[in-house]
């Protein structure tokens, strides 16, 4: 239990402060019920649980199947059980009524698209890691990303025996090879003009707020991309002089550098956090 001191102070540095950088990873959506792993997982996976040696979702995304057939199976549904299905979750918009009316910015590793059913204004956050909801050329051929939607219900309605119809595997329409998904798992990650546009606007955003009271609120950053959230925000923190850091976390909370007199951190559920928070 986050005792109502801390809940208080953090409330207390919210109100008053010029600006928010909301830093999301993966612990945030699974506070909002979309687990990688156990019962969700064990439940919508069994056939390929039986067949394959997976054990979660998240490492289920590298796992080598045998044929493209299988994997678009796994994947097609992995996809729209966490970006089609999944409805918005209470932990998201908690935090946006904690935040919509302060200047916020958010920047998140989630690919599942939950701050923008949530409500949060699109031009304020930046997805660094990719969409579900979107395909690529494998070898980026060229840098349009296409919407899958249709191409994805139709792998899920359309798979037997953990595997699709070889005529649904998508093609890239330029190139000839293969489309993915649209996440950073190589070197050939497409930047494109919305992706470049979100970088710059949160470059701006730290930019902008350096000599302001900046609230750094850290939710759910581990450490399988430290570089991108987690070690920043520390930097922030660490040189901007108005910034406090509050980090929620149920596992490591602790900060790499000494200075800590501005670090808030808090090692329990995140729901709880922005439930009281929002009240």
């Amino acid at each position: 239990m986050i005792p109502e001191t801390v809940i208080a102070v953090c409330q207390k540095l919210i109100q008053v402060s010029d600006a928010i950088l909301i830093g999301a990873g993966s612990g945030l959506s699974a506070a909002a019920g979309l687990a990688y792993s156990g019962k969700r997982f064990t439940d919508n996976f069994a056939d390929y649980i039986e067949r394959f040696p997976l054990t979660d979702m998240y490492s289920s995304g590298f796992y080598p199947f045998p044929t493209r057939e299988e994997k678009w199976g796994y994947f097609s549904r992995h996809i729209k059980l966490n970006r089609y299905d999944a409805e918005a979750g209470k932990v998201y918009s908690d935090l946006l009524q904690l935040v919509e009316s302060k200047n916020y910015f958010v920047i998140t590793t989630n690919v599942d698209a939950q701050f923008f059913k949530a409500g949060f204004a699109a031009d304020q956050v930046f997805a660094t890691q990719g969409d579900y909801g979107k395909f690529q050329c494998e070898k980026a051929c060229h840098d349009t990303l296409y919407d899958n939607e249709q191409s994805i219900n139709q792998m899920v309605t359309q798979q037997s025996d953990c595997r699709i119809p070889a005529e649904l595997i998508p093609v890239c329409p330029v190139c000839g090879k293969n489309l993915v998904t649209h996440l950073r798992i190589d070197g050939y990650f497409v930047e494109n003009s919305d992706w470049k546009a979100a970088s710059r606007h949160y470059q701006d955003f730290v930019n902008a707020v350096k000599n302001q009271k900046l609230v750094l609120l850290e939710l759910g950053v581990g450490f399988n991309t430290p570089v991108i959230i987690r070690w920043p925000f520390e930097r922030m923190a660490k040189t901007h002089t108005q910034s406090t850091l509050i980090r929620v976390n149920k596992d490591n909370v602790h900060a790499s550098y000494s200075e800590q007199e501005r670090n808030i951190l808090i090692k329990a559920d995140i729901a709880d956090f922005l439930e009281r928070m929002s009240e």
